[in-house]
């Protein structure tokens, strides 16, 4: 079991909550080798895939041979357009093509939680008892933020059991702070995770991850 304190918003400690890694892994262990799997197709799919290069069939230039063959003393050369000289085409250069694809759903599911698993067992992981604000004020997230210690790196910030309209005043209050990143905890990707170096989780988001874990892997993945 791991032990996480659940802190308030002036950073004391106000609770624990105890953690099964087996509620996030099968056997409560992190295969390394399936999280970098997955990073790298979520790195990957968002390749846009439009370098292009011009070969040796699509620069200007003569395709005759520039001088013949023997007899001049000088190095045999071939056509203006070949790629050993300037302004010739590109040997095997990239071309416009489509980098996705994808591994199986309960792959990256499961890559998904030994994310969320890693940063737990890696003291990365924060809890906050609330994190909701009264009104759209950036100074609110980032007075919390000063009180946890995290104003200084990069941070992945889940919530759960927010009303609509609260998810959008946290929202509109985050999206200033470069560091920050705020998304719903049942939106979350390994990558996601993996990306930022501290995991901020409210109470509700860890509960809700918790749960999901109980249950039947039916949800699709992002």
């Amino acid at each position: 079991m791991v032990t996480l304190n659940v802190l308030n918003r002036e950073g004391q400690t106000v609770g624990t909550i105890d953690v099964d890694p087996a509620e996030f892994s099968t056997d409560g262990k992190i295969n390394r080798q399936l999280l970098h799997d997955v990073v790298i197709m979520y790195l990957a799919n968002q390749r846009a895939g439009t370098h292009s290069t011009l070969r040796r069939g699509e620069v200007a230039g003569s395709t005759k041979k520039l001088f013949r063959q023997k007899g001049t003393g000088n190095a045999r050369v071939g056509p203006r357009r070949t790629n050993k000289r300037r302004g010739g085409g590109t040997a095997k250069g990239p071309k416009p093509r489509d980098y996705e694809y994808h591994l199986p759903k309960k792959a990256v599911r499961a890559a998904t939680r030994m994310a969320i698993l890693s940063k737990i067992q890696d003291n990365e992981a924060v809890v906050l008892d609330d994190l909701s604000v009264p009104q759209v004020k950036t100074k609110e997230v980032t007075r919390v933020l000063k009180a946890l210690k995290l104003d200084e790196t990069t941070c992945l910030i889940g919530t759960a059991g927010l009303s609509a309209e609260d998810q959008k005043k946290l929202h509109l209050s985050s999206r200033n702070l470069p560091q920050v990143e705020l998304m719903p905890a049942r939106e979350f990707n390994a990558y996601t995770v993996l990306k930022q170096k501290r995991l901020v989780l409210t109470r509700a988001a860890l509960e809700e991850l918790r749960q999901a874990g109980k249950k039947p892997e039916t949800a699709e993945s992002k």
